[in-house]
């Protein structure tokens, strides 16, 4: 009979879980779909709670389009974002005379940025492992927010 070290098992499952994720979340197709905001499990940093939200992603052959509605607690209108950026040719998008948004892969993470005013804003989407979005958004003057979504 042999008896295995739990600290080796352990390891052991870790290492392939970690290659099995690591491997899930090279496919920039994972994050493509409509995920749904979940505000329990979010981070506002103090700032101003989204009471609902949707993220919709489709990476497509180069083609990447991020689209964004999201309500504010206590807001009577809904807030709507859109990027649509051809990462293979690395555009960048220019809406009106002073904004400029810029989406690209920077390996498994998706990286939107944009630039109104000169003040520029990081937004930073990543798989987690319990199979929820994370994103990360860094503003100029404000705490970091971290946004949790499920997959609808």
């Amino acid at each position: 009979m042999r008896i295995y070290s739990s600290t080796r098992f352990t390891g052991a499952v870790l290492t392939t879980l970690l290659f099995a994720f690591s491997a899930f979340a090279r496919d920039h197709s994972a994050l493509n779909g409509t995920w749904t905001l979940v505000p329990a499990k979010s981070d506002f940093a103090g700032q101003p709670v989204l009471q609902t939200g949707t993220v919709t992603i489709n990476d497509r052959e180069g083609i990447i389009i991020v689209s964004r509605s999201f309500v504010y607690q206590g807001a009577t209108e809904t807030f709507f974002y859109n990027d649509l950026t051809d990462s293979e040719h690395n555009a960048t998008i220019h809406t009106g005379k002073d904004l400029k948004s810029k989406t690209r892969w920077d390996h498994d993470v998706l990286k939107v940025t944009t630039t109104q005013s000169g003040a520029v804003t990081l937004e930073s989407y990543t798989l987690a492992a319990d199979g929820t979005m994370m994103v990360s958004v860094v503003r100029p003057d404000h705490k970091p927010i971290t946004l949790v979504f499920q997959h609808k």
